[in-house]
């Protein structure tokens, strides 16, 4: 529905590498709050998997967010009792479902990817399922966090990259340094394909000649609460 109502022109890259049946995490970096759309159509329309995407419940607060997380069935995460979501989580999973999750627990505002909590690794590992990376870029330029809204008819690319899956072993946090690293290079990979990043663009990082915060100055930012 968002992809019809915008013109969005969603690209998929890696196609074949969602496992085609059985429980695996999804790991997918956070930039937007409507990147769990592209990824999820994706899904369903080329690996004909349905992702039930983890989500923080406060977000149903936004009526089009509501609505969005409600068609996707997302796993609400209350963040005062996070425990119960966990242990969902891991049923889904070992019950075959794929599961989304972002790692980063919240939106990354310089559009790098932040340091990532362990929850998706501790999922993998006690379901025994892969962790499977995940990229989409471009969703940051119609619903980002704390900038302008381009919701009609921009026809903004979009590009979804799934990379190669991560077999569930080793620690929680060394499977977390795994994902983080393959997560960065997909990243960086995704971003050499899409296109021309213009300088001082506000959906641009500042790596790439945008006026994105830095890291730094967006972890600063989140540590203020605005």
């Amino acid at each position: 529905m968002l992809n019809a109502v915008g013109g969005h022109r969603t690209t998929r890259v890696g196609s074949g590498r969602l496992p085609a049946a059985g429980g695996a995490v999804l790991a997918i970096n956070h930039t937007s709050y409507v990147d769990f759309t592209y990824l999820g159509i994706s899904a369903r329309s080329v690996d004909r998997r349905l992702i039930r995407f983890m989500g923080k419940a406060e977000l149903r607060r936004n009526l089009v967010v509501r609505w969005l997380m409600w068609g996707c069935r997302v796993i609400p995460v209350d963040r005062s009792a996070g425990h119960g979501a966990y242990v969902a989580a891991v049923d889904e999973l070992r019950a075959g479902e794929v599961v989304g999750i972002y790692p980063e627990a919240t939106i990354s505002r310089s559009y790098e990817i932040k340091q990532l909590k362990t929850g998706a690794a501790r999922m993998a590992l006690e379901a025994g399922v892969p962790i499977v990376p995940c990229i989409v870029w471009g969703s940051q330029r119609i619903f980002p966090k704390g900038g302008a809204r381009h919701l009609g008819r921009t026809r903004t690319p979009v590009m979804v990259s799934v990379g190669d899956p991560l077999p569930p072993v080793g620690t929680p946090d060394e499977l977390t340094a795994t994902l983080h690293a393959s997560m960065t290079s997909l990243l960086h990979a995704v971003q050499d394909a899409y296109g021309p990043h213009p300088g001082g663009e506000p959906w641009v990082p500042a790596r790439l000649g945008g006026s994105a915060p830095t890291l730094a100055e967006a972890d600063a930012l989140d540590a203020t609460g605005r």
